[in-house]
């Protein structure tokens, strides 16, 4: 590893243990944390910090899925869909990065994140509600899948935030179902782009290991406290993460120079 003292490595299980606990809690992959987290405690630079969360949300997105699956809250179908989605547009995403001038699409991105924060606090999710099926559904789905994938490339942020708002606020998913699902939709983005910054020398794979496995042991707190919130309580909560989310977005954006 890269200058591992024990203080570094103390960093990095901090980071870690914040990610896991937001991924198991509301169904994202805790990069949007643990990025600036990891740039402030480990004093990594950014393409470092964000090679390293991927790596880590690998195996805090298994652990997170299998959590939520037992408990019969993971749409097979839907993750798949909205994960093959994701891929391809993952892939568009990182291209339209060096050619499209970001200021205006990152400006309507905030505004979609507000518009769903507010459809949560006044939305109260049903925990029993299940996707019903059909060809315009599965396009759906497709679509959701390729827009959050073209959106992680282009603003590296995770799919979560956007899946798991968007299923229940247009979808109509109980919030779990909706939590996990997103987990399962995650794990062959991460992993693809994961592969990819390894091959490129971007990440210590020793680095994303400690951040990954103290996620995976904090995202069973996180998973027990999903299922402990009472709806109401998780929408709102969730509605208050995706603020901290926007205004982030909102700070790199007035930070970025134009284009």
């Amino acid at each position: 590893m890269n200058g591992s003292t024990p203080r570094r490595v103390l960093s990095l299980i901090a980071v870690g243990a914040t990610g896991g606990l937001l991924s198991g809690a509301f169904g994202v992959g805790g990069g949007i944390i643990m990025v600036p987290l990891l740039l402030w405690l480990a004093r990594m630079d950014q393409r470092r910090a964000a090679a390293t969360s991927l790596v880590a949300i690998v195996p805090s997105a298994i652990s997170g899925t299998i959590q939520y699956a037992v408990q019969g809250q993971v749409d097979v179908t839907a993750g798949l869909i909205l994960a093959a989605g994701g891929v391809a547009g993952s892939l568009i995403g990182t291209k339209l990065l060096r050619a499209l001038p970001l200021g205006w699409l990152r400006w309507l991105f905030i505004a979609l994140l507000v518009l769903v924060a507010i459809r949560l606090f006044f939305e109260v999710p049903s925990r029993e509600a299940q996707l019903s099926y059909s060809p315009g559904v599965v396009l759906a789905l497709a679509a959701l899948g390729l827009v959050v994938g073209v959106a992680s490339g282009l603003f590296g942020i995770g799919g979560g935030v956007i899946l798991v708002p968007v299923l229940i606020a247009f979808f109509g998913l109980g919030d779990l179902l909706a939590k996990g699902t997103s987990l399962l939709a995650m794990i062959p983005t991460s992993i693809t782009g994961s592969v990819a910054n390894l091959r490129a020398g971007l990440v210590v794979l020793g680095d994303g290991l400690i951040v990954g496995l103290a996620a995976v042991v904090a995202s069973f707190g996180g998973v027990a406290l999903a299922f402990l919130l009472p709806p109401r309580l998780a929408a709102v909560l969730f509605a208050g993460f995706l603020v901290l989310v926007v205004a982030q977005l909102v700070f790199r954006a007035l930070r970025s120079p134009k284009r």
